[in-house]
């Protein structure tokens, strides 16, 4: 089973993936967490690339293919050896978001970000998409209280109308695919949200148990 987290910063997906993680490990489960950009020797320094403020050159052209690149190596030496070995793969951000960062936030289009990531991929999908959904201005609050001593990344210097797009895209995908991507109110609680998605995960493994006999 392949699942990934989307959203805002800020929204607490780093700490839900690591709560869903422990419980899926207590029943026996093989996990494997990881994310995006990132996630091996050479996504690891795209990643730094991608969000080193230094780097004002990179444009959106750019971005969006070495986001591909990270991705694709992620998915040759991670995420597609883990899923063949009958384990779950719990992904911080996937295509998803470079639909909305890059093809919404930069206005880049959401086809072109489509047809790259569709061959950096080979059109592998997640089977569930958490949306912890925030708004803009709560996840910039968020941000800029955990960055106090470290200062913002290359993304989160953007604007708010730049997160405004890459929100209302992440809520649009949600729209048009219902059956793969479930929104839920990263407002609330930790605990309360542990229990949402954990309520999810647990009801589409039952399904995709029931599926394959």
């Amino acid at each position: 089973m392949f699942i990934t987290f989307e959203g805002l910063d800020g929204a607490g997906k780093t700490t839900q993936i690591a709560r869903l993680r422990r419980r899926l490990e207590d029943l026996g489960t093989r996990v494997v967490m990881t994310r995006e950009p990132g996630g091996t020797p050479i996504g690891d320094a795209l990643r730094a690339m991608l969000l080193d403020p230094g780097q004002t050159s990179l444009s959106p052209h750019t971005e969006a293919l070495l986001y591909a690149a990270s991705r694709a190596q992620l998915l040759a030496e991670v995420i597609r050896p883990a899923l063949n070995e009958g384990g779950i793969v719990i992904c911080d951000r996937y295509v998803d978001a470079s639909i909305a960062y890059q093809g919404a936030g930069l206005q880049l289009g959401t086809e072109a970000v489509e047809s790259v990531n569709a061959f950096a991929t080979g059109g592998l999908q997640p089977d569930l998409t958490i949306l912890m959904d925030l708004p803009v201005d709560e996840s910039r609050h968020r941000v800029s209280e955990s960055l106090r001593t470290t200062g913002p990344d290359r993304i989160e210097q953007r604007d708010a109308e730049y997160f405004g797009r890459v929100r209302k895209a992440f809520r649009e995908i949600a729209q048009y695919e219902p059956h793969r991507v479930v929104v839920i109110d990263a407002r609330k609680t930790p605990e309360e949200l542990e229990q949402e998605i954990w309520y999810l995960v647990s009801n589409r493994l039952n399904i995709i148990k029931g599926i394959r006999g």
